[in-house]
C-alpha cells in the first residue's frame, strides 16, 4: 500500500536538501575568459555575475566592438559554467529526476 505519510517526509527531506545546495551553490565561483585571459568574468554557482576583469592592453577605443565581444563571450562561458555547476550539483540531490523549474541538462 502507498504510504502517503512516508512520501511526504521524503519529499520533504528532498526539498530541504536542495535548498542546502542552492545556498552552497550561492557562494561557489567559476570563471570565464575570453582573449587569451584579457577578460575574466566570474560567476556564483547560482548564475549570478559577480566580477568582470578587463586587461588594460586590450581596451582600444578605436576598436570597442572587440571589447564589446570580448567581454559578451567571456560572462557567457562563466555563466554556462554555473548552471551545469548547479545541473550537476542538483542532479545529486534529485537523482536525475528532471523537475520543472530546477537545473538541469539543457537549462
Amino acid at each position: 500500500m502507498f504510504n502517503v505519510q512516508k512520501m511526504l517526509k521524503q519529499v520533504q527531506k528532498v526539498q530541504q536538501e536542495m535548498a542546502r545546495v542552492q545556498e552552497e551553490l550561492s557562494r561557489e565561483r567559476v570563471e570565464g575568459t575570453a582573449g587569451g585571459g584579457v577578460v575574466r568574468a566570474v560567476a556564483s554557482g547560482g548564475g549570478e555575475l559577480v566580477s568582470l576583469t578587463i586587461d588594460p592592453s586590450v581596451v582600444d577605443p578605436q576598436d570597442v566592438a572587440l571589447l564589446e565581444d570580448l567581454v559578451v563571450a567571456a560572462a557567457s562561458e562563466a555563466l554556462r559554467k554555473a548552471r551545469d555547476l548547479a545541473a550537476e550539483r542538483m542532479k545529486a540531490v534529485t537523482g536525475g529526476l528532471g523537475i520543472p523549474g530546477l537545473p538541469g541538462p539543457g537549462t
